[in-house]
């Protein structure tokens, strides 16, 4: 059996507290019965709000980053417990804009990962390329640094989440044509068999993000080795991501 399908929403700087609850309230509606799991992660801020609509229901509380120390001082930081006390089970790491905004490195992300981990939190490890790695013919070699620096000594199990995002397909409009997108996916999922076990890696979900919308999604998702889509824009207006949960219907 294939690993379930999951559709993760980052909502990234996004929404006012009454905007996020009532995002939240609406997503509720649209997830139940509709197959895939299904993610929203709000800005730290709407944690708390968000909370408290998906409190009982099967759809998942993520964040967008967290530190890799459970307190101390780490000012700017938010420690993973502090996201499980709130309800977080999931949360986003090396996300891209993290990455080439804020630099935040492989070994720094290696450190995040640990600490999510042992705070009982499920890891959604971004990895891509940007362009021009792309067109230099670096993107495998990108890619299999950020897998094999980011989970450096941890334990790879099935419940490990990898999101490749190719960096030069993030708000930009443009997204890797379903084969573009199979190839990075396979080769993650090779890499990532090299580093453990095969039959583990068949079962380790690799979503797809980059200007997934309701369009592409479904072509998207009929590639072998893509198990779901972390959404950006098109996860913060209901209309789009209820097309994007319900592809299949």
């Amino acid at each position: 059996m294939p690993p379930r399908t999951l559709i993760a929403g980052n909502w990234k700087m996004n929404l006012t507290l009454p905007e996020s609850r009532h995002l939240a309230q609406e997503v509720l509606k649209v997830a139940a019965g509709a197959g895939p799991e299904v993610m929203i992660a709000p800005p730290f801020t709407a944690l708390t709000v968000v909370a408290e609509v998906l409190a009982g229901s099967e759809v998942s509380l993520g964040a967008q980053n967290c530190c890799w120390a459970s307190q101390g001082a780490f000012t700017g930081e938010i420690s993973p417990l502090m996201l499980r006390e709130l309800g977080c089970a999931m949360v986003i790491l090396g996300h891209s804009e993290r990455r080439h905004v804020f630099g935040e490195d492989n070994a720094m992300i290696n450190r995040r990962l640990k600490g999510a981990l042992a705070a009982g939190l499920r890891p959604v490890l971004c990895v891509g390329e940007t362009l021009e790695e792309r067109q230099a013919g670096r993107a495998n070699p990108v890619l299999k640094s950020q897998l094999e620096e980011g989970l450096d000594a941890i334990p790879i199990g099935a419940g490990l989440i990898v999101a490749y995002e190719p960096v030069w397909a993030i708000g930009t409009g443009q997204t890797a044509t379903p084969g573009q997108a199979q190839e990075a996916h396979a080769f993650i999922r090779e890499t990532l068999a090299g580093m453990s076990q095969k039959i583990v890696a068949s079962e380790i979900r690799i979503l797809y993000g980059g200007s997934v919308n309701e369009g592409n999604v479904e072509a998207l998702l009929a590639q072998a080795d893509i198990n779901g889509a972390l959404v950006g824009g098109a996860a913060l207006k209901i209309e789009s991501f209820a097309r994007i949960i319900r592809h299949h219907v």
